[in-house]
């Protein structure tokens, strides 16, 4: 959503800004937004509404599914799936978008993606099947985002998950940046523990 100063939306309707100030004291048109300071600020789409231009809203619900890793595929099937039928039973317009790769990657070519539509208002919702699927740690960070730009966050199951691997993965990863920061002995010591990690997890399998 665009902002506009009351001094542009003057210039664009050809309104006063004595007059805009009059019509928001009476309720006419109001601003999208008044700061601390007093300033008042227009969104594009009311200008439009009160030039008389009809505009079509091209926001649009995003369901996202995720997984760890290829291994997985199975399990993002699912998922898109699961999602499909959801948003299908409530009557949304959609998209989806996927990723493969760690929650705690941040920079993840669906996830920037799906960011970028927030950030450009294109998006209403993001539909997910557990809070885990769009980050793993974070979760509060990247909602707060989502408001700020007028969009919801959707879950469809908030039952706790336990995927112990991806869980596991995700450790690795953590663990890995982590130890990049360090050098010898202590560097040996938390390369030798995450392959142990990694033994211990086929093990189990």
């Amino acid at each position: 959503m665009k902002l506009l100063r009351m001094n542009e939306v003057s210039e664009i309707t050809g309104l006063a800004q004595s007059t805009l100030r009059l019509m928001h004291r009476k309720g006419e048109f109001v601003p999208a937004k008044v700061s601390p300071g007093g300033t008042r600020y227009y969104s594009d789409e009311q200008v439009k509404e009160y030039m008389g231009v009809k505009t079509v809203s091209k926001r649009i619900v995003i369901g996202y599914a995720r997984v760890s890793s290829r291994k997985q595929q199975d399990d993002l099937d699912r998922q898109i799936e699961n999602l499909k039928t959801y948003m299908y039973a409530k009557g949304y317009s959609f998209e989806m978008i996927t990723d493969i790769g760690s929650g705690i990657n941040y920079s993840k070519k669906g996830l920037t993606k799906l960011l970028e539509r927030i950030h450009n208002g294109e998006v209403s919702k993001v539909v997910v099947l557990y809070k885990d699927r769009l980050v793993r740690f974070g979760f509060e960070l990247l909602e707060t985002v989502c408001k700020l730009n007028d969009c919801e966050i959707e879950i469809v199951d908030n039952t706790p998950k336990n995927d112990k691997d991806e869980l596991i993965t995700d450790l690795i990863n953590v663990i890995n940046v982590f130890g990049s920061e360090l050098k010898g002995e202590q560097s040996k010591l938390i390369k030798q523990f995450v392959e142990d990690l990694k033994d211990d997890t086929r093990g189990n399998r």
